[in-house]
């Protein structure tokens, strides 16, 4: 498939299998914060699908609220300058705190997210991102909850964009001439 000047690979993940990963990763949070309370924070705006497919497997009470943070612009480079242009106006303290992310690439963005959210004093502070790319990791970050683990592309579809576009692909894929 090609679309303004970019051709998009071929499919990484169907949504069939990304539902079916939420759905694990939710029994698996389910289980560890059983009988609590959870602060769900969705990262805007990458995480919107997979933050919708997780919560309906959440059997757990939760308060949902979402932050804007990045360091990227319209590249698909990192910028390595983060920038948090929403933030959460709950009170985290003492709360047990999950952070759902779409994708950790170099890890800049996350550490930073997450040092900002400490100093709230949340009981527990955790990660579940719907991909994972380490071999991209420059930060000392590791997600707790893992959808699924990616090489070095730049990957498109289920939330994740280049320049805004391809968010509404129903699937992952990634951009083959990374628009350059």
């Amino acid at each position: 498939m090609s679309t303004n000047d970019h051709v998009i690979g071929k499919i990484l993940f169907t949504e069939a299998e990304i539902r079916k990963r939420a759905e694990e990763l939710g029994e698996e949070i389910s289980n560890e914060f059983k009988g609590e309370e959870l602060v769900v924070i969705g990262t805007l705006k990458g995480s919107i699908p997979w933050l919708c497919d997780l919560m309906k497997c959440l059997d757990l009470d939760t308060v949902i609220d979402f932050v804007k943070a990045s360091s990227y612009g319209s590249s698909t480079t990192t910028s390595g300058v983060v920038k948090i242009s929403m933030d959460t106006e709950l009170n985290l303290y003492n709360k047990n705190v999950l952070v759902v992310e779409d994708i950790v690439d170099t890890g800049t963005t996350l550490k930073y997210l997450l040092e900002k959210l400490n100093e709230r004093h949340p009981k527990t502070l955790k990660v579940c991102t719907m991909l994972d790319k380490p071999s991209r990791r420059t930060a000392d970050f590791h997600a707790d909850y893992i959808g699924f683990q990616v090489e070095d592309l730049f990957v498109i579809g289920y939330g994740l964009d280049y320049d805004q576009k391809y968010r509404n692909l129903p699937y992952i894929s990634y951009l083959q001439n990374e628009g350059k």
